[in-house]
């Protein structure tokens, strides 16, 4: 008696070469399970090639069918610009590659804009890129592939630029040797960015410019140029805020600013959390001007800002909040505000130039609480009567180094109000000339166990210029107060010093 046929026909589908075949043959249409591969369309996957056109085409079919995963198998796929459409994930297996090409006739052009703006190209462009996505929704690009920007130096396409989209992930992809954004964001609104590594970028890492609703989290950051930018920039003609972002589980490295908000800034901050980030010198280049950079330059408003958990190695200046009035994209300049920001929990060595909190007059910074740092400075700085007199540069482009030298090592507040400072330790490697602390026009500072230390010779810690309602406490004050206080015999300063400890010889 003959055995009965199974009713179940058994399929077997295997991978060969990247393509999806069925008994030998190529999978009909090729789609299994909503993947298309990029080699079932042509591409050659040989670095060589030119795979543009293929990756189109297997991205216009997916979309054709109503969206779903276009697959990178192992492979170097050498092309220009491919737009991504909706519904749409770009899928990068470990050992795929795709590599910018060389040629600009490659890449689209610059985009028209029916407006204008100051805006650098980097920052108003979208269109001059390798994945570019405009007006988009339910779009990834995701897998442990690679993204290589292929260039030596800084000038050419995004690797990755998105304008206008809704609902993205990035995730566990690596970039290396970006001349551009390596992940520009432009009216972008809820976006997970989460696995990231950046290698080796010529520009910034991250910009999410006039987004909303921004989660990065646990990426390395390794680029020349600010690693994580928030702008609010007049890119899309109007200005649109950053608002409801968190960052966290990063290390950063960069030459100029590890977390910064934007010298692009007509727009505002607002709702923003950073935490338990690393900030390391880049192994090329400088370090890092600051760990910490908060700035309203253009007339934005900053408010509802939270930074904890922070350490930092060999940065410039730790943290530096600039309030200015340089007034891009502005018929009148006027400057915007920045306020309610909470900065705790910092560790940091190396650091080479006081930490900076600087408004400008008549618009001071408001209602900053910085709490439980520990600084470990280089030191070995001189006082020169020169320094006394620090510029205002109430115009010019912000940056923690753009005062110069200045009278203090450890932190140089000017035009602020209600700022509190608890429980901060500042160290030296070698002995300092210059007052730790200065305050000029500063209004409703409370100090609370602040310490710094001091060495014979030296002027007092804390130097007040013009500050009212001050209140110190909780500190451990030496025996002679000269060396802890200096106020100006001429000023009319409004201080109280309210259960400190007296320290004997």
């Amino acid at each position: 008696m003959k055995r009965a046929i199974p009713l179940i026909l058994i399929l077997i589908v295997i991978m060969i070469s990247g393509n999806l075949v069925y008994a030998g043959k190529n999978w009909p249409d090729t789609q299994l399970h909503d993947y298309y591969s990029v080699k079932n369309f042509g591409a050659k996957a040989d670095g060589l090639v030119k795979d543009t056109h293929s990756i189109q085409t297997a991205i216009d079919s997916c979309f054709a069918h109503g969206g779903g995963t276009v697959y990178f198998p192992p492979g170097i796929y050498l092309c220009g610009t491919i737009h991504l459409k909706s519904n749409i994930a770009l899928f990068l297996a470990h050992g795929s590659e795709i590599r910018m090409s060389k040629e600009n006739e490659d890449f689209d052009t610059y985009e028209k804009l029916d407006f204008k703006s100051a805006g650098d190209k980097e920052t108003s462009f979208f269109h001059y890129s390798l994945i570019l996505g405009e007006d988009l929704e339910h779009i990834a690009i995701i897998g442990t592939g690679i993204i290589n920007g292929n260039r030596t130096k800084r000038g050419g396409p995004k690797p990755i630029a998105l304008k206008r989209c809704n609902q993205v992930c990035i995730k566990d992809i690596s970039l290396k040797n970006a001349p551009n954004y390596n992940i520009s964001l432009l009216g972008t609104d809820f976006v997970t960015i989460s696995g990231v590594t950046i290698l080796n970028g010529f520009s910034d890492g991250i910009d999410p410019d006039g987004c909303k609703n921004i989660r990065i989290s646990d990426c390395y950051i390794d680029t020349f140029d600010d690693a994580i930018v928030p702008k609010a920039s007049f890119s899309l003609g109007s200005l649109r805020s950053v608002e409801n972002m968190t960052v966290t589980n990063c290390i950063l490295g960069s030459n100029c600013n590890a977390f910064k908000f934007g010298t692009e800034s007509g727009g505002g901050f607002k709702n923003v959390t950073v935490s338990n980030c690393t900030v390391i010198a880049r192994k090329v280049g400088k370090p890092a001007d600051s760990g910490i950079a908060l700035e309203s330059v253009d007339g934005s408003e900053i408010e509802g800002v939270t930074i904890t958990n922070i350490a930092m190695a060999n940065i410039i200046s730790p943290i530096f909040l600039r309030l200015g009035n340089r007034g891009r994209d502005m018929v009148t300049p006027t400057p915007g505000y920045l306020r309610n920001v909470i900065i705790s929990n910092i560790t940091a060595t190396g650091a080479t130039q006081a930490s900076i909190i600087a408004g400008i007059p008549g618009y001071p910074i408001e209602n900053v609480s910085i709490n439980n740092i520990k600084i470990a400075y280089t030191g070995g700085g001189s006082f020169d009567s020169k320094l006394e007199s620090v510029p205002e540069l109430i115009k010019e482009y912000p940056d923690s180094d753009m005062f110069g030298a200045i009278p203090s090592w450890g932190f140089y507040v000017r035009h602020v109000k209600n700022l509190k400072l608890e429980e901060i330790d500042l160290s030296l490697d070698r002995p300092e000339k210059r007052h730790a602390f200065i305050f000029e026009d500063v209004t409703q500072l409370k100090i609370t166990g602040v310490e710094a230390q001091w060495h014979e010779g030296a002027p007092a810690l804390l130097h007040f210029k013009d500050a009212k309602q001050v209140s110190i406490s909780g500190c451990r004050i030496p025996q002679n107060p000269s060396a802890y206080i200096d106020v100006p015999a001429n000023q009319k300063n409004e201080i109280q010093l309210i259960g400190n400890w007296v320290l004997k010889n």
